[in-house]
């Protein structure tokens, strides 16, 4: 039934474009199958996240930042109705925290926008990134680039502002949609994915450190 009303859910929200998918038969596919099928099997997610044996620590990275994006966006997908210029002028998580978005292209400087701009510019972003092949090759044995740890780091970090909006701002909405296991789920499998590789500086993860009621622990 759960699954039924998350697909009812996920549909309703037409903006969602899928991403960047592996190509079957190579090595990143089957690491996403393994971490996919460890997800199924109930195991523990901080056993879930722990790099498997004789696995490349930047493959293992590179399918986990794909699928968090994938996951992440779409669970924003479904709040979007709920975000919009009027209900949030400022990306914030509560009146503690403002993010204000920076990039290399048009905006140079850390401007403030509303959350629905900052979230449309950060799903643009990453998506550049994840394509690009000098950042997140797909071809068998062309390397990662020196950087690409640095990379990933800037992208979860902005991802987790994703959560600390959606949590602050949304709660509501997430309870009457009966999201709130999937993205309790989804946000404890994140949480403990950037734990385990410290990808994320502890400063970051602080407006969440008091989740709201309803956080299963």
């Amino acid at each position: 039934a759960m699954a039924l009303c998350l697909k009812q859910v996920f549909n309703k929200d037409k903006t969602f474009r899928p991403r960047k998918k592996f190509e079957p038969g190579t090595q990143r596919f089957e690491l996403y199958k393994k971490a996919q099928a460890s997800l199924k099997s109930g195991l523990d997610l901080k056993a879930v996240v722990q790099l498997p044996p004789g696995e490349s620590i930047n493959d293992w990275i590179a399918v986990h930042v794909v699928d968090f994006f994938n996951r992440i966006n779409l669970i924003y997908g479904t709040m979007s109705e709920y975000c919009t210029e009027k209900s949030c002028p400022i990306m914030s998580g509560g009146l503690k925290y403002e993010y204000r978005w920076q990039d290399d292209s048009k905006y140079k400087k850390p401007t403030k926008l509303s959350a629905p701009q900052y979230m449309c510019m950060l799903m643009d972003w990453i998506e550049m990134l994840i394509n690009n092949e000098d950042i997140f090759p797909t071809r068998i044995g062309v390397p990662f680039p020196r950087q690409f740890q640095q990379v990933c780091t800037k992208i979860l970090t902005r991802l987790f502002r994703v959560f600390v909006h959606v949590y602050i701002h949304h709660f509501d909405s997430i309870i009457n949609m009966g999201a709130e296991a999937h993205v309790n789920t989804c946000y404890k499998h994140f949480y403990y994915f950037i734990r385990e590789f410290s990808l994320v500086d502890h400063r970051e993860l602080e407006p969440l450190v008091r989740m709201p009621q309803g956080w299963g622990g």
